[in-house]
């Protein structure tokens, strides 16, 4: 079963939370939509800034675990956003055959003219598995990979897609940082370019 959920720091919708377990293959396109479309505003923050927040974070507070949320967590949080598990190999970037009719799911969604013109962070997450930096480079070749089959195989437009990796610095649940529920794709809707 893959799960996605709406809830926590992660996925919070404008003051609402939901949540819930879907098998890959129920997922909709107008749950994407729904949960993306209506972005308030245009946010000044480029994925340049993001990377860059979740590096410093891991040099600030060095270790196994971050002790703090990101600096922009709260920022991330007031936007649009949907979270959505994207099988990979293992330590890899390889996209699993299984997970690419979730892609084209979003790929459907982000064609629709609810969507169009507007600009998506792909941001990738990890478990607490492993060292922290790599967990950061993982999830950013993840987040990367994700785009360039959006791009590449649904012809997304890739000037409003922006792959960043966050490794495991913004876990879904950070009581339990090796579950398997921290290793997600994040879709955050920035608004109109």
């Amino acid at each position: 079963m893959k799960n996605f959920a709406l809830a926590g720091v992660a996925a919070v919708f404008l003051g609402l939370s939901v949540s819930g377990g879907i098998a890959q293959t129920k997922l909709s396109r107008n749950e994407i939509i729904n949960s993306l479309q209506g972005a308030q505003q245009k946010v000044d923050l480029t994925a340049d800034e993001l990377q860059k927040a979740a590096i410093e974070n891991i040099e600030k507070y060095p270790g196994a675990n971050a002790p703090q949320s990101l600096p922009l967590a709260d920022k991330l949080a007031s936007l649009r956003q949907f979270n959505v598990e994207i099988t990979f190999d293992f330590d890899s970037a390889r996209i699993r055959p299984e997970s690419y009719e979730t892609v084209g799911l979003i790929a459907d969604a982000l064609h629709t003219p609810y969507l169009q013109g507007q600009t998506f962070f792909i941001v990738g997450h990890t478990d607490a598995k492993g060292a922290r930096d790599y967990n950061l480079e993982l999830s950013r070749k993840r987040a990367q990979a994700v785009r360039e089959a959006l791009v590449t195989t649904f012809r997304v437009p890739g000037e409003y897609l922006f792959a960043v990796g966050l490794g495991e610095e913004q876990l879904r649940d950070p009581a339990n940082p090796d579950a398997a529920v921290n290793r997600r794709v994040q879709l955050i809707n920035l608004g109109y370019k």
